[in-house]
């Protein structure tokens, strides 16, 4: 295969339409439909028939705890499957098997063996969305290889998800808050139902903390499927803090399971909601067969110690050091200020801000201006289309009641402005989107940094 062959199989895969990349989409069983998706599966030899999987929904930790289970199943001498969306610099980041990202002529094989069904969808007004494509060829990689076992994250809410097609062996309903509002609902309860919408008859469901009304939805809808839940809080509990090993900040975590206790393990991920990802992974882990039979505390902390996970207050050392984090609406933002606070108190911090234009960005700005004070805030823009123009963010940023805030141009400029801005030992903060942190990364690694 040839360098042109795999960038041809891509350009075909990105002909599809990109829910990923539009503002408004309708969501509904006619535009998220599970039927389309059952029949593209059918024409592969439905893949996804013989898989293992663990299932993650949820508004924010969805990937950290998928990440996390990864880790454990991978730790357990398993052949382990990880799908997670979307990808920050290179899409085959979405599929791994183990710790191995797609291979190119794997990837350009697959969509090439898919492109016949596609095509055949297409002429017939049945066309796939390029997520329901892509999920196609990694429960096809997935198969493939052979795997005990594939964790597999909701791409957008649950219940009309592309992954939805699948029966796990257990679903995990990560922390639920109001994002995608236009698209499921602008309450909890209603945005819970569209996460609920995961749970299927008899199969172990392990939730986080959720907000009252989130948890009511959930327990009816386990109730419902006769599911057994388990509750982070209440039935897998967990204590942390604030910790460092070889240079790295992240949490030491306790869990508590009905049936062991997982003590002093370190997680490289910092924060509170680490923590509890870290609990809702070891709770889901004990409920999937293939890894339950093999698990040990022991698995369990050198799984955690190793685990990585970019762009989630991922930290980068330097002189200023650097915190990436996808945060991107009202509550992933305060839960990224909290942990700064935790671990790193006296650090002067300097903000690189971008954000999609459909998300809450006043709610975001608001924790911005009452959680960081004064701190310089640059805003900036990615070539997503979505993406909202630095100006206005700075405009509002004002408005909710912000006063050391810029415009900066381009991410390259912005992040060189909070670079010179940051003093040697302090921190540069980027916040507001994975795009964003995607489009840092690509620009540190082209610098070689």
């Amino acid at each position: 295969m040839t360098l042109a062959d795999y960038d041809a199989a891509l350009a075909y895969l990105f002909s599809a339409t990109d829910y990923e990349k539009m503002r408004r989409v309708r969501y509904n069983a006619d535009t998220f439909s599970l039927d389309r998706m059952r029949r593209l599966l059918g024409m592969l030899g439905s893949p996804e028939r013989g898989l293992r999987t663990v299932h993650v929904a949820g508004t924010k930790g969805k990937g950290s705890t998928a990440a996390l289970v990864h880790a454990v199943a991978t730790r357990c001498a398993l052949t382990a499957g990880l799908y997670t969306s979307p990808h920050l610099v290179d899409i085959r980041e979405r599929i791994r098997v183990g710790h191995d990202e797609v291979p190119p002529q794997d990837l350009a094989s697959l969509i090439e063996a898919a492109r016949p069904y596609v095509d055949r969808m297409r002429a017939e007004d049945d066309a796939p969305t390029f997520f329901e494509i892509f999920t196609a060829l990694a429960f096809g990689h997935f198969a493939a290889a052979g795997v005990d076992v594939a964790v597999v994250e909701v791409g957008l809410g649950g219940r009309l998800d592309a992954t939805n097609v699948l029966v796990p062996d257990v679903s995990v309903i990560t922390a639920i808050s109001l994002d995608h509002t236009l698209q499921l609902g602008d309450t909890l309860a209603a945005i819970a139902a569209e996460k609920a919408g995961i749970v299927k008859p008899g199969v172990p469901v392990v939730s986080q903390p959720q907000p009252p009304d989130a948890m009511a939805v959930i327990e009816d809808a386990c109730r419902a499927a006769d599911a057994p839940l388990l509750v982070v809080g209440r039935d897998v509990t967990y204590t942390w803090s604030p910790a460092k090993e070889a240079g790295r900040p992240g949490c030491d975590v306790t869990v508590r399971t009905p049936a062991a206790t997982y003590a002093s393990l370190f997680v490289p991920l910092m924060g509170e909601h680490q923590a509890i990802n870290a609990a809702a992974a070891v709770a889901a882990a004990e409920r999937c067969p293939p890894v339950a039979e093999r698990l040990t505390p022991e698995v369990v902390r050198e799984a955690f110690r190793q685990v990585h996970w970019p762009g989630r207050m991922e930290y980068l050392p330097g002189r200023p050091a650097m915190v990436l984090d996808g945060a991107h609406n009202r509550a992933s933002m305060e839960r990224l200020a909290e942990a700064l606070a935790r671990h790193f108190p006296d650090r002067r911090a300097v903000v690189v801000f971008g954000s999609a234009a459909d998300k809450d960005v006043d709610g975001m700005l608001g924790v911005l201006a009452e959680r960081w004070g004064d701190a310089p805030v640059i805003f900036t823009q990615t070539d997503n289309p979505r993406a909202a123009e630095p100006a206005d963010l700075a405009e509002r940023f004002r408005a909710c009641g912000g006063t050391n805030g810029e415009a900066g141009g381009d991410v390259a400029g912005a992040l060189r402005a909070a670079t010179e801005n940051a003093s040697p030992d302090g921190l540069v903060v980027v916040c507001g989107s994975l795009y964003l942190v995607g489009a840092v990364k690509e620009h540190l690694a082209a610098a070689g940094e």
